[in-house]
């Protein structure tokens, strides 16, 4: 039988319905844009990690940062926020340092180049809640350098039990589609409460967008495509699956949620 959701767009005779992916597996399945086309994947569960030797930022340009932390973006617990770049930049003399030591890096690592064609953006987080980026994101893996000192805080993925502590220089690969959250290094899930506001827990950090479909990436992060090409046809945008239904992630613990 195929699963039938009520929605317009196609046309029975008592009712508007359209046919949905019958992808029932415990694991969850991918859907993304690829050119003008829905494709399926699955999500790695292989995170890279690592340090680059990087300097510390400039001190004018981190209360550049924390004015605009305060003032414009009002950061709550759990919040990940973008901050200019372009701005940044010309209070940053080292820039150039920090990208050419993420592209060394991960070159080691048995990515050459995937930097040079990916988009980078500057993000800040008061800690994270727990989620995933795949529906927005399914067609790339992030590349992120940290920037900020160690703030007592780790990159925690629930599924596989990594958890990765923050420190100025530390250097992680994952799949957006993997579950994930910024936590207190002695925390097991995400509390609101962990993150006064007269407690410093803000991390700076540059973000890459790599794509997916790179041989590289998709090697070393374990990833299967055209798992479920059936139903990708039936998809008009991204989706994370999981047993039938868009798959939800509690953000205090990070698990899966059961599809309602």
């Amino acid at each position: 039988m195929e699963n039938r959701l009520l929605a317009p767009g196609f046309v029975d005779k008592y009712a508007i319905v359209f046919i949905v992916p019958t992808c029932t597996k415990d694991t969850p399945t991918c859907y993304y844009w690829s050119d003008n086309t829905i494709r399926s994947r699955s999500v790695g569960g292989e995170v890279l990690t690592g340090m680059v030797d990087v300097p510390a930022l400039p001190a004018r340009l981190v209360a550049d940062w924390e004015r605009d932390i305060r003032v414009q973006l009002s950061l709550e617990p759990g919040d990940v926020e973008e901050l200019p770049l372009a701005r940044a930049r010309a209070r940053w003399p080292d820039y150039r340092l920090f990208v050419q030591a993420m592209s060394g890096w991960i070159s080691s690592m048995g990515l050459p180049r995937v930097l040079a064609a990916s988009d980078v953006a500057l993000m800040v987080c008061r800690g994270a809640r727990y989620h995933h980026d795949g529906v927005q994101y399914g067609g790339s893996a992030f590349c992120n350098l940290f920037l900020s000192e160690d703030k007592g805080l780790d990159l925690h993925f629930p599924s596989t039990g990594r958890r990765i502590a923050l420190h100025r220089g530390t250097a992680v690969v994952f799949d957006t589609g993997q579950p994930h959250a910024v936590i207190p290094r002695r925390a097991s899930g995400f509390d609101a409460a962990d993150f006064p506001s007269d407690l410093d827990c803000t991390v700076a950090f540059l973000t890459w967008e790599v794509s997916i479909e790179q041989t590289s990436v998709a090697e070393t992060l374990q990833i299967s495509f055209d798992t479920d090409p059936s139903g990708a046809r039936l998809l008009a945008d991204g989706q994370v699956w999981l047993r039938g239904a868009p798959a939800n992630v509690c953000p205090t613990s990070g698990q899966w949620c059961s599809p309602n």
